[in-house]
């Protein structure tokens, strides 16, 4: 009895410690360049929306108390000593006199779209601002990315900017949008003082990596300076995000959103350059436009309040890294459990090739579970959000459960029917209900997930952790014993075909310089050859 239980224990072992060490690893702060700001320095300036969680622009009736703004503005006159806003509605006209109450200066934004009403008051009300507040507004933004979004045509935005700019006297005039559309409306320069373009590395068509977004960023400015030779350019809108999915090899995470901002700094310092930084709160509303990645832009976090990093300071990519150990652990020692009571079951003794079939499925639950749960919260807007992402997370951890002790009982895999069709529960044991129930829960799970990722991709995540854990759960078993024979149908084809073309398409539209695109894709391939085997397995039978 002790021979037989050497093996296991050992494994357990061997298992547990490699998880506690992947995230140890994992969880080491990440070095950050010299702080660019010297003792006391600020920011030049930063975009600033006042929407916290469950307020958004898109409310009607909406008003931004003054406390609220007055809250944000002392907090960012630490940071910074400028902030630029969108627009004057919704509580924002009293904006100018409460930044000069905190020694903020302004780059006040007016709102422009294709309500034409709504223009007149905020043109109205803008105008008035910058002329009743010279001292604080030190530029007027007319309009934000009109011509992005095709609400308003080149001729209508120059008439309503020439309009504006002899209207505020001294205050200078500029309009803001993506550099691309600067090159293709020239004639713009004629009605503003300086031109403000928006580099944003991360949504470039073809997406930049943290590494060189810097440098990107002052190659695309120092392109531009060339287009409108006699004109200031302003970097109106330049950041990273801390988190959300990849584009490429474009990684939003907090060491990445650091490091850029640690780089685009230094190189605005070092070249003489304005440039203001998107943004100042994580806006948790632009979740249901930009995906998990639209409400992570902030310097400083929605629910803390609190900057996500110190200048010149090492930043921690997995700050729950020692909640992930626990929650391995745990893991590790549930899959050998559940094994060690399916063993209990069998006239047999559990092979040592099981036992490591046991081990695998440990170890890819044990080593991504956490960071699932860390995952939760980022990636689930609304009920449909943590209904679904809930559903993958209990799929993973009841697959890290159930499988080992589906090996442990020496149970191989079994087709959809033996779960899905009420006559044959009677004929079949408990354990390959169990393997066929996990089975098309998996398929169901990544299934879902690979039909968004193929069809509609753009603010999409990639639920990579807690479906490594699902995937592995129900893999493991044909390492050591092949599935049942009869039952396998038209269900299992189907899902077959449909994740082999999304384990191939995936990785290849998101190009193989997107590790987490090719990690679900590797996921997808797995979870085919699984489904593949109980096919081949059915037809040989």
């Amino acid at each position: 009895m002790a021979s037989s239980l050497r093996l296991p224990l050992v494994l357990a072992l061997v298992v547990a410690g490699l998880v506690a060490g992947l995230w140890a690893v994992l969880g080491r702060p990440v070095a950050m360049p010299p702080s660019p700001l010297a003792p006391g320095e600020k920011l030049p300036c930063v975009s600033y929306a006042p929407f916290r969680d469950g307020q958004s622009p898109f409310q009607k009736g909406l008003v931004i108390s003054e406390a609220q703004i007055e809250e944000d503005f002392a907090k960012l006159a630490k940071i910074t000593s400028c902030v630029r806003t969108y627009s004057i509605e919704m509580g924002l006209d009293k904006a100018p006199a409460i930044a000069r109450r905190h020694g903020l200066t302004m780059l006040l934004g007016i709102w422009l779209g294709p309500d034409v009403d709504r223009n007149r008051v905020e043109l109205d009300t803008g105008i008035r601002l910058a002329q009743e507040n010279p001292d604080v507004v030190k530029a007027v933004v007319v309009g934000n990315e009109v011509l992005l979004r095709g609400e308003m045509s080149a001729t209508e935005l120059a008439a309503t900017l020439a309009s504006v700019k002899r209207q505020v006297g001294s205050v200078p005039v500029t309009y803001a949008d993506v550099w691309e559309f600067w090159e293709r409306n020239k004639g713009l320069t004629e009605n503003v003082d300086f031109v403000t373009i928006h580099i944003l590395p991360y949504w470039e068509d073809l997406p930049v990596s943290a590494e060189d977004a810097g440098p990107h960023v002052d190659e695309i400015r120092q392109r531009m300076a060339e287009a409108f030779p006699g004109k200031e350019i302003l970097i109106g809108e330049t950041g990273w995000p801390s988190a959300g999915r990849m584009r490429e090899e474009a990684l939003p995470s907090p060491s990445n959103q650091a490091r850029v901002m640690h780089d685009v700094v230094a190189l605005a310092k070092r070249q003489g350059y304005r440039v203001n930084v998107i943004e100042a709160f994580d806006q948790p509303w632009k979740r249901r436009s930009e995906g998990t990645v639209g409400g992570h832009w902030g310097l400083i976090d929605s629910g803390t309040r609190e900057p996500k990093f110190a200048w010149g300071e090492p930043v921690e990519d997995f700050p729950g890294w020692r909640m992930h150990i626990a929650v391995g652990l745990v893991t590790v020692a549930a899959a050998f459990a559940a094994a060690f009571a399916g063993a209990r079951r069998r006239e047999d003794q559990v092979s040592p090739r099981e036992w490591l079939a046991v081990a695998g499925v440990a170890l890819a639950g044990g080593a991504t579970l956490g960071a699932a749960i860390s995952a939760l919260p980022l990636e689930s807007l609304g009920l449909v959000g943590w209904l679904r992402n809930g559903f993958l997370f209990v799929v993973a951890a009841a697959s890290v459960v159930v499988m080992p002790g589906v090996i442990g009982r020496g149970q191989g895999l079994a087709p959809f029917s033996v779960a899905l069709d009420a006559r044959r529960w009677a004929a079949s044991s408990c354990a390959a209900i169990a393997a066929a129930l996990m089975l098309a829960l998996v398929a169901v799970a990544v299934g879902s997930v690979a039909f968004e990722l193929v069809f509609d991709p753009r603010y999409k995540d990639f639920p990579v952790f807690p479906l490594t854990a699902a995937v592995a759960g129900v893999a493991a078993p044909l390492l050591v014993r092949r599935a049942d024979r009869d039952g396998a149908g038209l269900a299992e084809l189907i899902a077959m075909w449909g994740l082999l073309v999304a384990g191939l398409y995936v990785p290849l539209n998101e190009t193989l310089s997107n590790w987490q695109g090719a990690w679900f894709g590797a996921l997808c391939l797995v979870l085919a050859f699984t489904l593949w085997r109980v096919q081949a397995v059915q037809r040989k039978g």
